[in-house]
């Protein structure tokens, strides 16, 4: 495939194909008259590349787990420690849902007054409103 076919397959920029090249995380085939080809496999390349993207994982990180002309080497100890980071992330942004949803319906006469939206400003300014989002609801409520 060429790889004006690579990027409407795939979805991805031509321009981020080529940016793909020279960081080595996807290699063409040939090279027919300065026009790139690529292997059908380079499609499952992307799938990987935008995955681990969405996941968090910088470029360099995927790159690493790619080697040359095998399957992708993925240590199964990263990807627990990405999987705990995305959990402490989804803590995090629940905690800070819940104190918004809180704000929003607090019977105090503004959130200045209101102690759970002040320990959620406090949390914030810790940055420890994951943690503060695993701990079990009684000691949320003090």
């Amino acid at each position: 495939m060429d790889i004006s076919e690579v990027a409407k397959r795939s979805g991805v920029a031509a321009s981020a194909l080529r940016y793909y090249e020279r960081k080595g995380l996807i290699r063409p085939l040939q090279r027919d008259g300065g026009r790139r080809h690529y292997a059908p496999a380079v499609l499952d390349q992307l799938a990987l590349i935008a995955l681990g993207q969405a996941a968090g994982f910088s470029l360099d990180e995927i790159q690493a787990m790619f080697t040359p002309g095998g399957p992708p080497r993925i240590e199964r100890p990263v990807l627990a420690a990405k999987a705990d980071e995305i959990d402490r992330t989804i803590a995090g942004l629940k905690a800070i849902s819940a104190g918004l949803r809180h704000a929003a319906v607090c019977p105090a006469p503004s959130h200045a007054e209101c102690p759970s939206f002040q320990r959620l400003l406090k949390a914030a300014a810790r940055g420890v409103l994951g943690r503060r989002a695993t701990r079990p609801a009684a000691e949320r409520e003090r």
